[in-house]
């Protein structure tokens, strides 16, 4: 079927945190989900689950010499997308990446010990540490003359000390937009391998590619590096379903899955039964929408950087080669403080601010560009409005 991605949907009745979070009048492109009805067999699903009216317990723990519908579908699934061989009983349903993110850092814990991230990321990586009694590490991506991002090995070697437990990759990289590439994945695991540092890797966004990207899992080249990895996926972002909390890790490592069962007893129990549900129909029969999806998305992504190209000199982009998050650089548009709080209060537009990404982040804003076409253009016309007020 053909879907509709410029249907302007009413969600302040559905206690979405991202319209409801300011007033009425303001256009939220912050928080990381789409505007868009999930697929239609995901919604099948859904209603005739909901049809059957019973909720109960949900069986996330097939007896031994049995594999879930779920279980095999992502065995199927890595096999297909990454050459990557899995066995069910190395996968983990947990309600969420940030969940499985902690649990990680809190069951590799050492006193003393410290989890390295690469800044500017994700804001919830930096409570990881904290979270788990460690101390927090960070080095910096490198910025090119052009505005993209990579790493900086010198500063990421030099970030590793003996007490480095753990270290959170984040590829597709929010908010930068790098798919990091294979000989890049080599190089960081190499680096952890030679410091016995574990990698927990958060490929959330590994679906949201753009044409020309491959997605690469860092635990699938090599089983070496399977062994000193937790991957950590969801199908939340892909298909707009993140708020029924469904996710999933891949751990080869028997020693340290163990670990992760035994920290997840009595406080991760199981993924609620409509997460579930939602998570098989969206692998299962969730592609075409996807598909549809993508090129919506790279529309947008393209009509974005072109506008700011000829009508935010100021404001300066790269495009993201994957997830649909747009990092953008206001240091030179002559916005006095900080930019995000001059958007909400001049444009009435809500983006997330890039001082909560870290070092690095002073003067960015990240702006989600998965909304409508309309959508997007009248929060750029605002911005146009805003900024002549300061040139003007």
């Amino acid at each position: 079927m053909r879907y509709d991605f410029d249907h302007v949907a009413d969600r302040r009745p559905t206690d979405s945190v991202k319209w409801n979070r300011h007033e009425a009048d303001v256009l939220p492109l912050w928080v990381a989900d789409m505007d868009y009805p999930a697929a239609e067999p995901i919604l099948q699903a859904l209603r005739s689950r909901v049809e059957h009216g019973i909720f109960g317990y949900p069986d996330i723990h097939p007896k031994p010499d049995a594999i879930s519908d779920l279980q095999q579908v992502l065995v199927d699934r890595m096999q297909r997308l990454y050459n990557w061989q899995i066995a069910p009983e190395e996968l983990l349903l947990l309600p969420g990446v940030i969940v499985g993110l902690n649990l990680t850092c809190h069951m590799l814990a050492t006193p003393g010990g410290g989890v390295l991230i690469q800044t500017p990321v994700y804001p919830p990586f930096f409570q990881t540490a904290q979270n788990a009694g460690m101390a927090l590490q960070e080095a910096s991506l490198l910025r090119r003359p052009d505005g993209g991002y990579e790493v900086d090995w010198e500063a990421f070697e030099a970030a590793f000390t003996d007490r480095t437990c753990v270290f959170i990759l984040c590829n597709p990289h929010n908010p930068v937009g790098r798919v990091f590439r294979k000989d890049e994945l080599e190089r960081i695991a190499d680096i952890c391998l030679r410091r016995g540092v574990i990698i927990c890797s958060d490929e959330i966004h590994c679906d949201l590619l753009f044409k020309g990207q491959k997605h690469t899992p860092i635990a699938s080249m090599d089983m070496e590096i399977a062994q000193n990895t937790v991957t950590l996926m969801s199908p939340t972002k892909t298909f707009n379903i993140a708020g029924l909390q469904c996710s999933f890790a891949i751990v080869q490592n028997k020693v340290l899955r163990k670990k992760l069962e035994q920290g997840m007893k009595g406080l991760v129990m199981w993924v609620n039964l409509i997460g579930l549900t939602a998570t098989l129909a969206a692998y299962r029969e969730g592609q075409e929408w996807l598909n549809q999806a993508l090129g919506y998305l790279e529309g947008n992504r393209d009509y974005l950087f072109d506008f700011i190209q000829s009508r935010l000199p100021g404001i300066k982009m790269v495009k993201p080669e994957g997830t649909y998050l747009a990092w953008l650089d206001c240091r030179k548009s002559g916005i006095p403080g900080n930019p995000c709080d001059f958007f909400l209060n001049e444009a009435r537009l809500a983006f997330n601010d890039g001082l909560s990404f870290g070092k690095g982040g002073e003067g960015f804003v990240r702006l989600n560009f998965a909304s409508t076409r309309a959508t997007l253009t009248q929060a750029l016309e605002r911005m146009i409005v805003a900024l002549e007020k300061v040139s003007g």
